[in-house]
């Protein structure tokens, strides 16, 4: 008995170890096939069927070596942050054109500030999502003042009339409820993510599919070295922005948020419920929709921040850890174009 069942033992492990071998084998034969016709495409100038090269992901081999050690590249609930160094321009770019995505970008020129519209479309159409769908939503109360801006295949321009307001941080209070409606009326049938951005910034160098998430936040350039202490989140108990001292993982700048266009949505409406609640009890947050929308992103972590690569200040000094800027507010006279300041 006890010599039947080691027979049985090792012939099943004999069957076993074919299949492993033939598996292999089929594995190899294949690889080496198909590395052959590039080999031999390369060499000979034979051409190769667009969809089997599309199949293949050519890009640097990953290793230990590559990221950053001198930045934060991931928060405590692991979402990436992310930073130049940190990721493969041309494999996100591989991945992210084959979906054939458009994306969303909101900005408001209000007043005075649709001086600064030229130069953010210009700049965006050499830097911003280059190579995909984009759809420019433009918010402003001087439509005769939009410029008329040349825009590459697959990127298009809407002109959305708004009311002006004699208060700056009126206009900023209204943006969340302003870009509620339009998704509701209007984006949502038109694009898979949305980023909503301030006009008084220009673009400097790529902004790619590398900032694409669920929902993306961009860290403040004033406050990415600080501690929650000195955060300038609205402290007073009685608004809806409230966060106590305690409590806060970054502080995120209003200039900059985006997503999923139905995350953003979400967002969009919560913190505009709570401005709308803010104003019936007589308060207004520290800084406006930028409070709220740090106690919101507070509650409701990102699945991805970007660095303040992504929204630096041209006031700023550039810091050793900002390896290149991508999108940047650009110096001006606020008591100039403010209608109240």
């Amino acid at each position: 008995m006890s010599f039947s069942s080691n027979v049985k033992q090792l012939v099943l492990l004999l069957i076993v170890g074919i299949f492993l071998l033939l598996g292999y084998v089929h594995y190899s034969f294949f690889n080496e096939r198909l590395n052959g016709v590039w080999f031999e495409a390369s060499n000979r100038d034979i051409p190769v069927d667009e969809d089997q090269r599309n199949t293949r992901l050519l890009y640097k081999q990953p290793s230990v070596l590559v990221g950053r050690t001198d930045v934060m590249a991931v928060t405590p609930w692991l979402a990436p942050i992310i930073w130049e160094g940190t990721f493969d321009p041309d494999l996100i770019d591989i991945i992210y054109k084959s979906m054939n995505l458009t994306i969303a970008t909101t900005v408001f020129a209000v007043g005075k500030y649709v001086r600064f519209l030229r130069d953010f479309l210009e700049t965006a159409e050499k830097h911003f999502m280059v190579d995909f769908n984009v759809r420019y939503y433009v918010f402003t109360d001087r439509p005769d003042d939009v410029p008329s801006v040349n825009m590459s295949q697959g990127r298009h321009l809407s002109v959305i009339q708004v009311p002006g307001s004699n208060r700056w941080q009126e206009i900023s209070a209204r943006r969340m409820e302003i870009i509620q409606t339009a998704i509701e009326r209007q984006i949502s049938r038109e694009a898979d993510y949305i980023f909503c951005l301030d006009v008084d910034s220009k673009f400097h160098a790529r902004w790619g599919a590398e900032s694409l998430g669920r929902l993306v936040a961009v860290i403040h350039p004033w406050f990415y070295q600080a501690t929650r202490d000195h955060f300038t989140y609205e402290r007073r108990p009685a608004s809806t922005a409230y966060i106590p001292m305690d409590e806060g993982d970054y502080y995120y700048a209003g200039a900059v948020f985006g997503g999923f266009v139905e995350d953003v949505y979400t967002l969009a409406k919560v913190c505009r419920n709570q401005l709308e609640e803010d104003a019936r009890n007589s308060i207004e947050a520290a800084w406006q929709e930028e409070s709220h929308l740090n106690r919101y992103l507070l509650y409701n972590k990102p699945s991805k921040l970007l660095s303040p690569e992504y929204q630096w200040d041209d006031t700023k000094t550039k810091t050793n850890e900002v390896k290149v800027i991508r999108f940047s507010t650009v110096i001006k006279n606020y008591a100039e174009i403010r209608p109240n300041v």
